[in-house]
């Protein structure tokens, strides 16, 4: 019979044998910051997984030959990431990669899936009402006009990510929760032949309300990305408004910067 320590220890072993720490110490970088680096790394590429143990800081310290205060030090920024989490009796384990998705016009359950994260969906409304005053300037309708309205909550490894809420025309699509829950919004639209063709967006940041981190599983007042979009098909018509909420602790937004001529 193996010892539940020792399952334990050579669980921990077999995670980290998969990763090729490559630690410079002539380099004027920290050994915190280069190994917190390369952990990152492993756990984006998926070479760590959720549920993967990495041990306590006296087993990496010896394996890496650092010192407790340097490999504490990486783990606990990995830990504010939200990317590890200590547990008691157990160690260092991964809880999941960050979700990173570019700023670009796509959909998050496409951008989500393309990166191997295991997007799931669960619709929380799906209803015709009036548009409000904000809805209508965006879709470019009359005040009071019916529009599509859609909650979402997006989850990546069982974890919540997004609360979307959308508005669409009723006459874009005919959206029901099964398809809703098997794809992204985007693609739905694609199929129904909506050629998306540009959007205006803003992103923020703002405090959570009660009822949001609730949904999300996050504290009362914890940060949250905030997006506002307006997507428009190939004939300029706007197609699409839509307000997301993100977790700021699993979510960023990439920008590529061009230097202007």
């Amino acid at each position: 019979m193996v010892a539940t320590g020792d399952r334990t220890r050579a669980a921990t072993v077999s995670a980290l044998d998969s990763v090729d720490f490559a630690l410079d110490r002539s380099s004027p970088v920290p050994l915190y910051y280069q190994l917190a680096q390369q952990l990152e790394g492993a756990i984006e590429r998926g070479i760590l997984g959720p549920g993967d143990l990495l041990g306590n800081e006296v087993d990496l310290s010896a394996r890496l030959g650092l010192s407790r205060p340097t490999v504490r030090q990486a783990i606990q920024s990995l830990v504010d990431k939200g990317l590890l989490v200590r547990r008691r009796g157990v160690g260092t384990q991964v809880v999941h990669s960050q979700v990173k998705r570019p700023l670009e016009l796509s959909s998050l359950y496409d951008d989500l899936q393309s990166a191997g994260q295991g997007p799931t969906t669960r619709v929380l409304r799906n209803e015709r009402i009036p548009a409000s005053a904000a809805v209508a300037a965006a879709l470019g309708l009359a005040e009071g006009s019916e529009v599509t309205v859609l909650e979402r909550l997006r989850s990546t490894h069982g974890q919540p990510v997004a609360f979307l809420c959308n508005y669409l025309p009723v006459t874009l699509i005919q959206p029901d929760d099964a398809r809703l829950e098997s794809t992204g919004l985007y693609r739905m639209m694609r199929t129904a032949g909506v050629t998306l063709h540009s959007a205006r967006q803003t992103v923020g940041a703002r405090a959570a309300t009660v009822e949001e981190a609730a949904l999300l599983d996050e504290k009362e007042g914890a940060a949250l990305l905030t997006m506002q979009r307006t997507a428009y098909d190939d004939t300029g018509r706007p197609v699409e408004y839509g307000t997301h909420v993100y977790r700021a602790s699993r979510y960023t937004f990439d920008f590529q910067l061009l230097v202007r001529p």
